[in-house]
C-alpha cells in the first residue's frame, strides 16, 4: 500500500481465534484523505460474521503520523464496533515503508 498514489482504506476481518477471513477494500480517496463511514466498514464484518477488525490505509506523502482527522475516524469506528459487538483490534497507517499502529501507540 505504501506506493499507491491515493489514500486506500481497508478494513481486515477475524474470527473470534484472530484468523483472518477476510479482507474488503472500504474506500479510495484523494491523495491526502479518505472518505470513511462505519456502515461501509462494518458491512462486510457482519456479512462474513467477523468478531473483529482491524483498520488499514495509507498516507501516500509517506509520512504515517495519524491526522487529526484519522484520530477522530478511529474513535468513531472504534464506538460503532462496540455498539454492534464487532471489537476494532487495531488501526494501522503504512507509509512509505514505515508504518504506525494505533494500539502500539495506545490509541485505541
Amino acid at each position: 500500500m505504501c506506493y499507491l498514489d491515493r489514500e486506500h482504506f481497508r478494513v481486515i476481518l477475524l474470527n473470534t481465534k484472530n484468523r483472518v477471513i477476510g479482507m474488503d477494500q472500504v474506500s479510495v480517496g484523494t491523495l491526502n484523505a479518505s472518505l470513511v463511514h462505519p456502515r461501509e466498514v462494518f458491512k462486510p464484518a457482519v456479512q462474513k460474521s467477523a468478531a473483529s477488525v482491524i483498520l488499514v490505509h495509507n498516507h501516500p506523502s509517506g509520512d504515517p503520523s495519524p491526522s487529526p482527522e484519522d484520530l477522530q475516524i478511529t474513535q468513531r469506528l472504534c464506538e460503532a464496533g462496540r455498539i454492534i459487538g464487532i471489537e476494532v483490534l487495531d488501526h494501522i497507517i503504512i507509509g512509505d515503508h514505515v508504518f504506525v499502529s494505533f494500539k502500539e501507540k495506545g490509541l485505541i
